[in-house]
């Protein structure tokens, strides 16, 4: 063979390169340029092994050999990096294959299954198998690959289970953990292998048919290549879309679309995916007509340096990334130049309540109840006036009142009101009102012009309104984290029609309390949901231990039904959380220091140390600094340092992940605070309602960790680990 080659590296084989040495990674980074620039090269021994028609096996260096598929002409595949002495002893037990329902390439290991099934786990005590009611014509329908049939007839325990799933192709491990979750074999063909299924007829024998079809996951990006073998942390989002994720991206909508799913199943990577795709459609221009947003500034940092990784910066250039109250800030201060108002956060809109209050010798009503009641009802439905209150809708807002109460909730509001504006002061839920109501009117007044025919070319301007759409598609991340002001800011920014709004987000990831019934608010996505149920990025016991935390508790589905993650699951292996506890926080923190110098073999920025109050950041921050630890809070712009240990409050980490985290400080009366459960006695809604959101957080905090989780308290462990 003559002239160079296309080697692409299949999914799964990441695994098996991450546990190599470093040397080894380098080598096999220097392999594939040799390798594509000449595969006869003689210093490679690139062969054919005996009895495999299409794979052929190359030296790496003098104890490693890449094992190669070739899909036809010049394409092949890197499915595998093994010891020598691993290629040629075990020959007859490498299988490959077309899988006939996706039409995707599949390798399979049986050697390295079969060690990690039943070699490394417990002899069973009951010999019935997980999937002995399920028959082969049954499984091989539902995708399993048929390599593998065997060995799953013997599978007894979740362990087994577990260890065959992270080997097996995608496929099999979804359909595996489905049956065992409990769903029946026509559950798992509609939800699980009709979305993957090829759309045309299977060629068994066709692998650049193959090579080409979403089920075959692979990558020639050599920058993602890099990634795996020098810096073990291989960004999957850049390169791979499940085919169930790709078909979301594609699809064409007739209206407001929505993803969900937990944390890891890769609603942001779906999200990023559809705005390039969004892009890719639109004609020729040079305006921003995509709009990303998300709740705050960290994320919208992060999804603007991801967008542009992802699909570079021409696609960038058209889309406006920003976070949501920064776009309400944009859109009045377009409309009223020159303003001279400050904006001020909920901590110190808070504050005005409380000394109103104590102005007042109010004590019926607490600041928290009263600021959350005007910002998400009176501000969120746009009430001007107390009769319209009265009719207001209070969804989620738990405690019931009476009108007496409305009356008087009013009188209050129109006094805090007026002092925010002798102080020349407004939040960002007034703000976010202010701009829904000109967006509005914008909307408005462009229908109106739409209906003269006025030609929107010309960008007639009346009253500050421009007459033509100011985005063609909207794209929400973080959804769940979003107010009904900045819903009808959104709605009014963007047409009604097809893919008009597609939004990602889950709703047991809510930690800012705000509640919506999106068709309410005339953002309509029933029909057009889907729901994402694998995890890319928690292990198994991690993401078992993060469920526990949520409880009992229902979920909203942010229009007015239900969620739940019943079906999220994780086909990642890896330790069960470590539980510590600590007769107190000084003696906490000393626990803190000494784990973070026991993980000295990774890197500091891939630690993280998160802690329930803005306090504790400065303490163990400090602490870790007296012990020559270099430490950095995560601020709301992200940490002022890269290269260091990211210590912040479990509110800052909402979108990050680390490879090694401390939840220090989880403690009953932090987590829940007091704050929390004052409301017991008086006001058993609200008091559900705090509880829930508190959960939220912890979970949210437990599910940044990819692989390691500490979890440590002082006096009480929280009611949460129970």
């Amino acid at each position: 063979m003559q002239g160079e080659a296309t080697l692409r590296l299949l999914d799964k084989a990441d695994k098996e390169i991450l546990k190599l040495s470093r040397d080894v990674k380098g080598a096999i980074y220097d392999f594939q340029h040799r390798f594509r620039k000449n595969p006869a090269n003689p210093e490679l021994h690139f062969k054919q092994l005996k009895g495999h028609p299409r794979l052929y096996s190359a030296q790496v260096n003098q104890e490693y050999r890449a094992l190669l598929l070739h899909a036809g002409d010049s394409d092949y595949v890197l499915v595998a990096v093994k010891h020598r002495k691993d290629v040629y002893d075990n020959l007859d037990r490498f299988a490959y294959q077309i899988n006939p329902v996706t039409g995707g390439i599949e390798f399979v290991d049986l050697v390295s299954i079969e060690k990690k099934v039943l070699d490394e786990t417990v002899v069973p005590s009951v010999p019935e198998t997980l999937f002995a009611a399920f028959t082969v014509e049954q499984l091989l329908e539902l995708g399993v690959a048929e390599p593998l049939l065997g060995l799953i007839a013997k599978i007894t325990t979740e362990d087994e289970l577990r260890g065959l799933t992270e080997h097996a192709p995608q496929l099999t491990a979804e359909v595996l953990l489905a049956l065992h979750g409990g769903r029946t074999f026509d559950e798992v063909l509609d939800q699980v292998t009709t979305p993957v299924t090829a759309e045309e007829v299977v060629d068994a024998e066709d692998y650049q048919a193959a090579l080409a079809r979403p089920a075959t996951q692979v990558t020639t990006d050599d920058t993602a290549l890099q990634e795996v073998l020098e810096e073990g942390d291989f960004g999957r989002w850049r390169v791979f879309l499940h085919p169930t994720q790709r078909k979301v991206v594609e699809r064409s909508y007739s209206g407001p679309a929505r993803i969900s799913g937990g944390p890891g199943t890769g609603k942001t990577i779906v999200a990023l995916h559809r705005v390039r795709h969004l892009v890719d459609r639109l004609g020729p221009g040079d305006d921003k007509a995509v709009l990303l947003t998300t709740f705050n500034k960290n994320l919208a940092a992060d999804l603007r340096q991801r967008l542009l990784e992802l699909a570079g910066a021409e696609v960038a250039r058209r889309v406006e990334i920003v976070n949501i109250d920064k776009l309400a800030a944009q859109v009045v201060a377009e409309a009223e130049p020159g303003g001279r108002r400050r904006w001020i956060d909920d901590t110190k809109a808070l504050r005005e309540w409380e000394e109103l209050l104590g102005d007042q010798g109010e004590t019926r009503w607490d600041g928290e109840f009263l600021h959350a009641e005007w910002s998400h009802v009176i501000l969120g439905q746009s009430i001007n006036s107390r009769a319209d209150y009265f009719r207001a809708r209070r969804a989620g807002r738990g405690r019931s009142i009476s009108r007496e109460d409305r009356a008087a909730i009013w009188q209050l509001v129109e006094r805090y009101v007026k002092r925010l504006d002798d102080k020349e002061v407004w939040t960002f839920r007034q703000v976010a009102e202010r701009a829904a109501r000109l967006e509005i009117e914008r909307a408005r007044q462009r229908a109106s012009y739409e209906a003269d025919q006025v030609s929107s070319v010309k960008l007639q301007r009346e009253s500050g309104i421009w007459h033509r759409p100011r985005y063609r598609h909207v794209v929400v991340d973080e959804a769940q984290d979003l107010s009904s002001a900045h819903w009808k800011m959104l709605r009014a920014m963007v047409p009604e029609g097809p893919d008009d709004i597609f939004l990602a987000g889950d709703t047991h990831q809510r930690i800012y309390g705000n509640y919506v019934s999106l068709g309410s608010l005339g953002i309509n996505i029933r029909g057009r949901s889907s729901k994402l149920t694998l995890s890319y990025r928690i292990t198994h016991e991690l993401l078992r231990a993060a469920l526990g935390m949520l409880g009992k508790e229902e979920w909203d589905d942010l229009d007015d039904g239900r969620d739940d993650l019943s079906a999220y699951r994780s086909v990642l292996h890896g330790t069960l959380p470590v539980l510590r506890s600590a007769v107190t926080w000084d003696a906490e923190l000393d626990a803190v220091v000494e784990q973070v110098r026991e993980w000295n073999d990774v890197a500091l920025a891939s630690i993280a140390v998160c802690v329930p109050e803005r306090h504790m950041v400065a303490e163990v921050e400090n602490r870790l600094g007296k012990a020559g630890i270099m430490a950095s809070a995560i601020g709301p712009d992200g940490p002022k340092l890269y290269d260091a240990v990211h210590v912040g409050t479990m509110h800052r980490f909402k979108g990050l992940e680390y490879q090694r985290m401390i939840l220090a400080g989880v403690a009953e009366g932090l987590i829940p605070s007091h704050h929390a459960t004052q409301y017991e006695g008086t006001d058993p809604l609200r008091h559900r309602r705090e509880l829930q959101r508190a959960r939220s957080l912890l979970f949210v905090a437990a599910t940044r960790a990819r692989d390691t989780l500490v979890i440590s308290w002082h006096g009480q462990r929280s009611r949460f680990l129970q």
